[in-house]
């Protein structure tokens, strides 16, 4: 390691035969001296941009980081009755009841993990590129009013509340009108052959086979239109001289969406990609618990339902924060491999 000397802090005036304060180091030594003052102006100036930056890092401490105190659970002894610093020290032994599976809720763990994963799965798989389609579509209808009354149908479902969005897919696949058993979704499809009348009229939902299928044409129809947003946003970010450059070309509309648009979003779509690989094993519970029941929880019940039923139900909240728990870790995980192997092959990553 190099040492300091004089002479990379001090000057030699010739002329007075001293040294003298290098003028550079003198403007760092001030600058550290008045490090805060200067963060303290900066704040004034700008109070307004961070008075509205108080309510979210309101909301990221109540929600987020205060409830990481209650991940000491998994650790110990769950009991209603204490709070989790009185409680006893237990070590992994959640942790071995759900990965050993010897015992009955070590099994239904790892089905709901695998339901989780292939959920989320088929979510990305047919999901992700529903938005990226609707942004191109949006993006070649020249009319703006007509585009905007498109787009807006699209968002709409997005701001249903998940209780009435469910309650409408129960209604096409389950319910019917007074003379009918069945929903106007199961009955057409029992009329074109799709399904058999006898799986109609037991109800779409109260058939494992159908529930992953409902969930992702749902999620699909409540979420596509909203996502594109963010694929449309970067979409008219494009210089339409790269257009007019690929039609002297001869490029047709085909043409310059393969060519022109999808190699200029190529950094938002593998940003988007990544961050939709972090959720894999966060399925949200809500829609989940409205929709499954009792016969379809070989396909229906995920983590998050899982950590539900025996944190509330049974009482058992260390179990269920161990559950919890590895389903984050293993998300965490995902992530940084995905952003490895983005960055690796592309060039363009998520940090």
């Amino acid at each position: 390691m190099k040492k300091s000397t004089a002479g990379d802090f001090l000057i030699y005036d010739e002329s007075s035969h001293t040294y003298r304060a290098n003028p550079e180091q003198v403007v760092r030594d001030d600058v550290e001296k008045h490090y805060w003052r200067n963060v303290g102006r900066t704040i004034l100036k700008d109070w307004r941009l961070y008075a509205m930056l108080v309510p979210m890092v309101l909301v990221f401490l109540f929600w987020r980081y205060m409830p990481m105190y209650e991940l000491l659970r998994c650790f110990k002894v769950s009991d209603e009755v204490k709070e989790v610093s009185d409680q006893f020290f237990m070590g992994f032994s959640n942790f071995k009841r759900l990965l050993s599976g010897q015992e009955a809720i070590s099994t239904e763990f790892w089905r709901a993990l695998r339901n989780t994963f292939l959920l989320s799965f088929y979510g990305l798989c047919f999901g992700f590129p529903i938005p990226v389609i609707l942004a191109l579509f949006f993006n070649e209808i020249k009319s703006n009013i007509l585009r905007s009354v498109y787009q807006v149908l699209t968002y709409l479902p997005k701001f249903i509340s998940t209780v009435v969005m469910t309650s409408l897919v129960t209604m096409l696949v389950k319910q019917g009108s007074l003379t009918s058993s069945m929903g106007i979704l199961s009955q057409a499809l029992a009329n074109i052959g799709v399904i058999s009348r006898d799986v109609a009229n037991a109800g779409l939902l109260n058939n494992p086979a159908f529930f992953r299928v409902i969930y992702q044409v749902s999620g699909i129809w409540e979420t596509a239109g909203y996502s594109s947003i963010v694929y449309f946003a970067a979409i008219i970010a494009i210089s339409p001289t790269s257009y007019e450059a690929a039609q002297i070309d001869g490029a047709g509309k085909m043409a310059q969406m393969r060519y022109v648009v999808l190699p200029s979003i190529l950094s938002t779509l593998v940003i988007m990609l990544i961050t939709n690989i972090g959720t894999l094993l966060q399925v949200g519970y809500e829609k989940v618990l409205l929709l499954y029941n009792t016969n379809t929880y070989i396909t229906a019940d995920v983590v998050s339902t899982f950590a539900q039923r025996y944190g509330l139900a049974s009482g058992q909240q260390g179990l269920a924060s161990a559950a919890e728990m590895m389903s984050n870790v293993l998300g965490m995980l995902l992530v940084i491999g995905a952003n490895s192997i983005a960055r690796k092959a592309s060039d363009v990553s998520l940090y």
